[in-house]
């Protein structure tokens, strides 16, 4: 089959990956000029699935309500929003029901744990030398955090996730680097996730999707798609600055993706389309007759390098960590810290709030002072697309031809591998490696 993927981010280029191992001829379509660009380029990097659960749960709809009133707050509202986020919200505040929410947490649990296999299984067999390292410390500054992280702990005992629960002198043989000064009651360990450089592995992965014959068109916007029997889409190449092109014959063929391409319109016909293009879904879906409820909630993260020292070998995380109390991630990539977390509702990527990123910085220093050379830090933020009940959402769109892999969240870093594979299964007519329940697009018509 000759299968168009729309958007290059970690659900795009693995979604890419798994369809051409599978003997697919695929094309890639992105807006921007490289994989991993936009949600994908400075995330938490945290591959947890005993922590992947819907952000719709009992009591977070007063936790939400607080935050709005700390300084420190780990939900933030920007504007006036708009009535699709509104009506978001409302739907969101009905998925927070136990019933609800349990049927969530298991189809998510269940995917991130499929997910991490075959992350495990890719980056093994094709060898990719990326950023990483195991084990994620969450950390309970108080009694107060410890009582509140019982129902969270109530959920990894029943999920069946393998963690252990350490007092504040075991957390700090776990990461040594930890702050003695900053008051610590204690942490719960998850020896089986990970931190991964995200942006790193969907570059080497695009590497290995280009060996499978895949072509990827960036500065490519998806304008239309038409579903049918050969499902049609229209696009538009648009690179930021016009330029000369010269052909080299001489020159090596690096990569089918960097042909010259039209200026203008075209249409061409596939025999089926995957729409992976995040908060870019939406436009593109709702002439075909679906609406999704997808709400961008925006992150933040602070990347810099590490000020390593022989006079302080542990200085900085071992791993990845979590501040259970601001809901912030600290984790190490190489010779880097990234202190990442926030969800905001409303307001755009290109306006970075100062209050998001103190809370990072708080952390960090909170936890690590002074290991992180900060007059070169990087600062992003960056779009989950969010769907109100929390899993993602995957398989036939309802429409010929049409096929989905959306709404991933905060979690599609951890989700990513399954849903691709699952996407190709399904795709191919095969029965999907996992009970797939509850993922598909039946559930948002409810």
């Amino acid at each position: 089959m000759r299968v168009a993927v729309i958007g290059a981010g970690i659900v795009g280029v693995t979604t890419a990956y798994e369809l051409a191992a599978d003997g697919h001829e695929v094309v890639v379509f992105e807006r921007r000029g490289s994989v991993a660009a936009e949600t994908s380029f400075a995330n938490a990097g945290l591959v947890a699935p005993g922590y992947v659960t819907p952000w719709a749960a009992p009591g977070m709809p007063g936790k939400v309500l607080r935050s709005l009133f700390s300084p420190h707050g780990a939900v933030r509202i920007r504007g006036n929003m708009e009535l699709g986020a509104v009506r978001w919200l409302w739907k969101w505040w009905r998925a927070c029901r136990l019933r609800t929410y349990r049927a969530n947490r298991a189809r998510m649990h269940r995917l991130a744990l499929y997910s991490l296999d075959r992350l495990h299984t890719l980056t093994a067999h094709l060898q990719l030398d990326y950023e990483r390292t195991e084990g994620c410390l969450v950390l309970l500054r108080s009694d107060e955090d410890v009582t509140l992280a019982q129902p969270t702990i109530a959920s990894l005992e029943e999920s069946g996730t393998r963690f252990e629960l350490l007092d504040a002198e075991r957390c700090r043989t776990v990461e040594p680097g930890l702050n003695p000064r900053t008051p610590l009651a204690g942490g719960i360990y998850l020896p089986d996730d990970e931190v991964g450089n995200c942006r790193q592995f969907a570059h080497l992965l695009r590497l290995a999707a280009q060996r499978h014959g895949v072509r990827f068109r960036f500065h490519t916007t998806v304008r239309r798609i038409v579903p049918g029997a050969t499902p049609q889409l229209t696009h538009r190449y648009a690179p930021p600055e016009a330029t000369t092109l010269v052909s080299d014959p001489g020159g090596p063929n690096h990569a089918a993706d960097t042909q010259p391409m039209p200026f203008e319109q075209v249409t061409e016909n596939f025999d089926a389309v995957v729409v992976c293009a995040a908060m870019g879904a939406p436009a593109l879906l709702r002439p075909l007759g679906l609406k999704l409820p997808m709400q961008a909630v925006f992150g933040h993260s602070v990347t810099a390098p590490l000020r390593i020292s022989d006079l302080y070998p542990e200085a900085g995380p071992r791993s990845g960590l979590m501040d259970e109390r601001y809901k912030v991630a600290v984790s190490r990539l190489g010779t880097r810290v990234r202190v990442a977390g926030g969800a905001e509702i409303g307001g755009s990527a290109e306006h970075h709030a100062s209050g998001a990123f103190e809370t990072l910085y708080k952390v960090l220093h909170d936890w690590f002072p002074g290991v992180a050379r900060m007059n070169q830090a990087q600062r992003w933020k960056g779009a989950r697309p969010m769907l109100p009940d929390g899993p993602p959402v995957l398989g036939a769109s309802g429409s010929d031809g049409i096929w989905l892999n959306l709404g991933h969240g905060s979690s599609g870093w951890a989700l990513s591998c399954g849903s691709a594979r699952l996407l190709a299964d399904e795709i191919a007519g095969r029965t999907p490696a996992i009970d797939v329940e509850g993922l598909g697009i039946e559930r948002l018509r409810q």
